[in-house]
């Protein structure tokens, strides 16, 4: 009977984890983004997004902010091997494993809004998994950002785990 109630038990703590892990808070809101900061590429820490990408991804350890929503906000750069260079304002929200883009800069070092900026899956951001990878290497920890910027900077200058 104790066997049975332990493993009943067992079973139910397992099923209610899961269950909080996949419910996303109903009453969260994201609060405004403030406008795109300036970026410096001399600042850049760069992060592997795949050994086969051509791109070089770097992030602006400057743009990176941690807001009260628990939405991580940043400016990312991805260079080309002939110097082209794409620069995007972008936040990622560890609890439900999303990220959004809210700006580009053009050619012309201008920022242009993204009309209708949405949250997507890090796991389905294709070609590019950049927001899955900064995650990964020094953003969330698991299902939660990490506590400060300064952890966060300090994880993707000197990443502890490899999560190739």
């Amino acid at each position: 009977m104790i066997r049975t109630l332990t493993a009943l038990f067992a079973i139910l703590a397992v099923v209610a984890a899961q269950a909080q892990l996949a419910a996303d808070d109903p009453d969260w809101k994201e609060t405004d983004a403030p406008a795109p900061p300036a970026f410096e590429k001399s600042r850049l820490i760069p992060f592997e997004v795949s050994r086969a990408q051509s791109m070089a991804f770097g992030v602006d350890p400057a743009t990176i902010t941690l807001g009260k929503d628990g939405v991580v906000r940043y400016v990312v750069v991805a260079s080309g091997q002939g110097g082209s260079l794409n620069a995007m304002y972008e936040a990622i929200r560890c609890a439900t494993g999303e990220f959004k883009t809210y700006a580009r800069r053009t050619a012309d070092s201008e920022w242009v809004l993204v009309k209708d900026a949405s949250w997507k899956s890090m796991q389905e951001n294709m070609p590019s998994r950049h927001a899955y990878r900064l995650a990964r290497q020094g953003i969330c920890g698991g299902r939660a950002p990490l506590s400060s910027v300064a952890e966060m900077v300090r994880n993707l200058r000197s990443p502890s785990v490899d999560n190739r």
